[in-house]
């Protein structure tokens, strides 16, 4: 009963407790959870509402952040849920568990992808520069890389990536120019890879993180809270990994293997 409680304490406090430090890092007073208003509308709510003002919480944002927050709860065993499970293992509580969590995610190869993305696109600027960039991206020698692009288990499509990109037209259609340009830049991108053999043959498809950081963009979040909000998301996953974990009688301390390849001592003898 603890464990189930603890579960849904976590889940429901993670979106205040991100929206609380979003508000500190920007000078602005807490908003409290409305509990009339849905998981993603309340999140909404508490990052972009000022109490001076009434705040009404757009619907189109609304449904893109709860379809964001879905697709990104669980991904098989990824870094940062390998992680909740191998500190679980030891017996830790739950919310030292998902603190891990969040530590391995904090790290640019794993929750920074989105925020590659939409660097990358800033750094293109224009239409008339993908060529170039595309050309960049073949060149084994230069340094420049297409983010958002492949996956370790999609090797065809993301099928994530289909969904979030009919999600970033609804939410393109209420008018932001920025991110419109972005978007346009994403689509350019997506048709020219898809149809390059050299992409083809490598299995270079766009991914989840391709369209979400353009999405969350558009809907006012800045960058450096992309990160957070996969927090929040991943949590459910995680939580639910950790409980599986305890619920399973046979579940053992985690202990992976080490093997030596190092330089072999020499022995040395009196002769």
């Amino acid at each position: 009963e603890q464990r189930k409680i603890a579960s849904h304490r976590l889940i429901a406090k993670m979106p205040t407790i991100a929206a609380m430090a979003y508000k500190y890092s920007i000078g602005q007073p807490f908003v409290y959870p409305n509990n009339k208003l849905s998981y993603a509308e309340n999140f909404l709510n508490m990052l972009f509402s000022v109490p001076a003002q009434d705040f009404q919480v757009n619907k189109v944002f609304a449904d893109a952040l709860d379809k964001i927050l879905i697709l990104h709860a669980d991904h098989e065993q990824n870094a940062s849920t390998s992680t909740v499970r191998l500190a679980g293992s030891s017996g830790a509580n739950p919310f030292a568990c998902i603190s891990a969590g969040i530590a391995s995610l904090w790290g640019p190869s794993h929750g920074g992808a989105n925020e590659a993305v939409i660097k990358m696109l800033d750094e293109i600027g224009d239409l008339k520069n993908i060529n170039t960039f595309i050309n960049k991206a073949k060149n084994k020698d230069d340094s420049f890389r297409l983010m958002g692009f492949g996956h370790r288990v999609y090797k065809n499509y993301d099928p994530r990536a289909k969904v979030l990109q009919n999600i970033a037209k609804n939410v393109l259609n209420q008018e932001h120019k920025l991110e419109n340009r972005l978007f346009d830049l994403a689509k350019k991108l997506e048709e020219i890879a898809s149809n390059d053999s050299y992409f083809i043959e490598k299995k270079l498809y766009p991914n989840v993180d391709f369209y979400s950081g353009i999405i969350l963009k558009a809907i006012g979040f800045p960058v450096s809270l992309f990160t957070v909000v996969f927090a929040v998301a991943r949590t459910v996953g995680w939580i639910s990994h950790w409980n599986e974990m305890i619920e399973d009688s046979t579940t053992k301390i985690g202990r992976p293997r080490q093997l030596y390849t190092g330089k072999i001592q020499q022995e040395f003898s009196d002769k």
